[in-house]
């Protein structure tokens, strides 16, 4: 059953061009927090106040989860169940950026920038949230895999050519 308020309401207001740094965001925003409730509405078998026999589950409130994106921090509304729990298909579990800025972090942590200094960088990036220390060392850790599999990669195998200068 569709929903009877589509949010356009709410996002009229910034249509007028007196807030055109605000709309790009506020319309990523919507469109994600509409994904997070389609994808609640198929889990439950039915809309939010919607009384069906293919219910399976009920609402129970939600929780804040902000979100770090190429356009600003989203604040977004994941909704919680009664029996059972949920998360969106749409975000990664306990993943709060994306991956341009996982490269950004993993490039300082190569070239020695300690834990507690990335958190600065990735808020001068332009997330408000910043980054905690054990975000930055669980990224990391796949950098680490990467690096010791080339550092034990097997060398006889191949021939590399070289140069030899004798400057005497």
């Amino acid at each position: 059953m569709p929903k009877t308020d589509s949010g356009a309401s709410a996002l009229a207001s910034l249509l007028d061009g007196s807030t055109a740094g605000e709309l790009i965001p506020e319309l990523s925003r919507h469109g994600l927090q509409q994904l997070i409730e389609l994808e609640v509405a198929a889990v439950l078998g039915a809309d939010r106040h919607e009384r069906t026999d293919e219910r399976c589950g009920y609402r129970d409130g939600s929780r804040p989860r902000l979100l770090a994106t190429q356009v600003g921090d989203l604040p977004l509304s994941i909704p919680k169940l009664r029996a059972g729990s949920f998360f969106p298909t749409i975000l990664e579990p306990r993943r709060r950026i994306d991956q341009a800025l996982y490269a950004v972090i993993m490039e300082a942590w190569v070239k020695g920038v300690s834990t507690r200094k990335v958190d600065a960088l990735v808020a001068a990036i332009g997330s408000d949230a910043g980054i905690s220390r054990s975000e930055v060392s669980r990224i990391c850790q796949g950098l680490d895999a990467q690096i010791q599999a080339f550092l034990e990669r097997p060398l006889d195998g191949s021939r590399y050519p070289y140069l030899y200068h004798d400057a005497t």
